[in-house]
């Protein structure tokens, strides 16, 4: 018995209602806004994707706020104000209008509870500053310094990544940035919106090697919130890197002074080394700032780490929260390997073909940031808005592939996983033990 061959019309219609699917259409409207966009000025198309995505997540935000049951900040179905300033806001407020306590509070077995210590204090400064100004509340002050600094660091962020792409990948690398799961958290009252505009700022000047210039901008960073650290070791490596290319056996002494800064080619002048070794003193001093302050206003040395460790309910060990985690989801064996793959995993992303094009600085800083976070983070449902300062890699997802169904899906999956993130992480629905994942 023969097939049937469908006719030329048939296959033509099939072939037309494939690519008529909800990617594909999703993938044409991208790619046409991205294209009719091609002749604005650089920073009004940055600003209109960032502003475009926002309104997505406002209406992500306003629609769970629909579903919020009873809480303990408000009742039930709040308005869209009220539900954005929840969790560590109200922290941020506290800071704001009360300061910080001289002297730590504690239980009834003398170990410290959640206090206001945990809350770097730029961002509550900035509020109350502009609350002063203005008149208005601290956590609308809050709100606001949140969502103009989440619009300045997608205009810096487009600026960074143009030093290792063209205009339509920078763009791209833009769009997924804005559109991550967990970029509603750039419009409401944390900190991570302004320690984004001053870690991108940053990088920004290290990239192009204005070292001095980055002193004042990576010392606000690290009164964020804490990524000083990371950035500290970060910095220090690229002054070790250098030395080695301007004084190690293998110097290439014919490369010119002037090589290209993102490929990191060519030997440094001293002068630039010099400057170098400054921004990775100030560095370090800013990394070790918010815990030096808590311990002179508190007395206590350890009044920063004991505040940050109230949250997880036991002291810091290095790296153990990573096994605890893997033997509690995946058993004692494939627990403990977990962390090992996670780590190979992470290995193979920073040496693919894509991220290998961000360029040295970029590149480091996403290895020693993610060092970190395996040094010290107790990994729980918080550890996926901490995964944003490695924005960087979002031009490596768009330097990925150039299909226009390709990056499509890439902003669909994230909006899908936004509607998780809000839906189950920032919407407060008690665990049957008392209390809510945090997000």
């Amino acid at each position: 018995m023969s097939s049937q061959v469908p006719a030329p019309k048939e296959a033509a219609a099939t072939k037309t209602q494939v690519q008529q699917g909800p990617t594909a259409r999703l993938s044409r409207a991208l790619s046409a806004v991205v294209a009719g966009m091609a002749g604005w000025p650089w920073w009004l198309q940055v600003s209109l994707v960032f502003v475009a995505a926002r309104l997505v997540s406002a209406c992500i935000f306003m629609a769970a706020a629909i579903h919020q049951g009873m809480n303990p900040w408000f009742p039930p179905a709040p308005d869209y104000w009220n539900f954005i300033t929840i969790w560590d806001g109200r922290w941020y407020q506290e800071a704001a209008d009360k300061g910080y306590p001289s002297v730590l509070p504690v239980d009834a077995s003398g170990v410290v509870t959640q206090n206001a210590w945990a809350f770097y204090a730029l961002f509550p400064f900035l509020a109350r500053g502009l609350s002063a100004v203005t008149g208005i509340g601290t956590l609308p002050s809050l709100t606001i310094i949140a969502m103009l600094a989440g619009l300045g660091a997608a205009l810096v962020i487009y600026r960074l990544f143009r030093e290792f792409s063209g205009r339509r990948a920078a763009l791209w690398g833009v769009i997924f940035v804005s559109t991550f799961p967990v970029s509603p958290i750039l419009q409401v009252p944390y900190a991570e919106s302004l320690n984004l505009l001053l870690l991108s700022g940053s990088l920004l000047l290290v990239v192009r090697r204005q070292y001095l210039a980055a002193i004042p901008v990576v010392l606000l960073m690290c009164l964020s919130r804490p990524t000083g650290v990371p950035f500290a070791a970060m910095v220090g490596l690229l002054l070790l890197w250098r030395l080695w290319q301007r004084f190690g056996p293998s110097r290439t002494l014919s490369a010119p002074a002037s090589a290209s800064r993102s490929n990191g080619a060519g030997p440094m002048p001293v002068r630039s080394l010099l400057s170098l070794a400054a921004l990775v003193l100030a560095a370090g001093a800013g990394a070790l700032a918010w815990p030096a302050i808590a311990w002179a206003t508190t007395g206590d040395l350890t009044a920063y780490t004991r505040t940050e460790t109230a949250w997880r309910g036991h002291d810091l060990v290095p790296f153990k929260p990573w096994f605890d985690t893997g033997r509690m989801l995946f058993g004692p064996v494939l627990g403990v390997l977990a962390p090992f793959l996670f780590t190979a995993l992470f290995v193979l992303v920073m040496v693919s073909k894509p991220v290998r094009a961000l360029g040295t600085e970029l590149r480091l800083w996403c290895a020693c940031y993610m060092g970190y976070l395996l040094v010290f983070l107790h990994p729980q449902t918080s550890t996926f808005r901490m995964l944003l300062p490695l924005f960087p890699l979002a031009l490596g997802v768009a330097l990925l592939s150039k299909s226009k169904a390709y990056r499509g899906t890439v902003v669909l999956m994230f909006v899908l996983l936004q509607i998780v993130w809000v839906v189950w992480l920032w919407a407060w629905a008690p665990l049957p033990g008392g209390g809510d994942y945090p997000p």
